[in-house]
């Protein structure tokens, strides 16, 4: 089955003090993903415009556009506008291999193009060792798991112990802060999945993109309710691949799920990153919209 939607994003940065010098990197374009999504149009624009815009293709193949502005701005926006085709992902037989005999099937993957596991299963610029979340990790398998069993046995295991909470976390957080105070967003679940799963030999990377969110029942969809979310991505042995499962709400990723890019944690897949010339502080909000187009679903 598929699904199309119409998709708005916004971020938008306020600053105390005329800023100069901009330059900034986005991923916010979703990707096209062979037989999973595609990107039927869409455009990434800036409000001002920029003086210089490159748009490429990072090493993971998420869409990127590099953007300078040499003014000083008190305001700025970045803006995607399109319309993306989901497909549902097949969740079929469990063709993932033994837990015990991941390491192995990794070893055998000789490849170190972007989807090798080899680049998810040490350290990454946010991820490092922790010896709690390894403990964590081991107490959520068993002997003779599949490699899919564990992945889901973690990820559920992590819903339990996760109180979502916004307020809790910032994006400089870390996993081992988030994961003591068992509080977080989606963010914070998704890096301790991925340390979790790293820790027993599992290779997972950090995907970003958009959650469609239903109103409650008998109540009108709210505009730009809908906001960026963050899940997991898991290779599970040459035969089953790549399994993405969402923490946050303990479900494997689904037909409401858009995909804008992948990589080993969040710093390869900020929304916006760069670097500015400012005093005092700054304001930032980001506003999604997520609208699907067909009143029902198409085979």
């Amino acid at each position: 089955m598929s699904q199309s939607y119409d998709i708005k994003l916004r971020i938008a940065y306020r600053y105390d003090h005329p800023a100069g010098s901009h330059r900034t990197l986005l991923r916010i374009l979703p990707r096209s993903i062979e037989g999973q999504q595609q990107l039927l149009y869409g455009q990434v624009t800036t409000d001002p415009p920029p003086d210089f815009r490159l748009d490429d293709v990072d090493f993971f193949g998420n869409p990127m556009t590099e953007v300078t502005h040499e003014g000083r701005l008190s305001e700025i926006d970045f803006l995607f506008e399109g319309r993306v085709l989901r497909r549902t992902p097949r969740d079929g037989l469990d063709l993932s291999c033994a837990l015990s005999d991941l390491p192995r099937a990794v070893a055998q993957i000789q490849s170190i193009r972007a989807p090798s596991p080899h680049h998810f299963l040490g350290p990454s610029p946010r991820l490092r060792h922790e010896s709690e979340i390894a403990a964590f990790a081991r107490c959520c398998t068993r002997p003779g798991m599949s490699a899919l069993e564990a992945v889901e046995a973690v990820s559920h295991a992590l819903n339990d112990l996760f109180d979502f909470d916004s307020s809790a976390t910032e994006v400089t957080t870390t996993p081992i802060e988030a994961f003591r105070a068992r509080r977080g967003v989606c963010q914070d679940i998704s890096h301790v999945m991925i340390s979790a799963l790293r820790e027993i030999g599992v290779p997972a990377g950090y995907v970003s993109g958009f959650l469609r969110t239903l109103p409650p029942e008998g109540q009108p969809r709210l505009e730009g309710a809908d906001a960026m979310h963050a899940w997991v991505r898991a290779w599970c042995g040459p035969d089953a691949g790549w399994v993405e499962f969402d923490p946050t709400n303990a479900i494997r990723v689904g037909l409401d799920h858009v995909t804008v890019g992948f990589g080993r944690d969040y710093s390869d897949v900020a929304p916006s990153k760069g670097s500015l010339r400012s005093e005092g502080g700054h304001e930032t909000r980001h506003m999604v919209d997520v609208v699907p187009i067909e009143a029902k679903l198409t085979a």
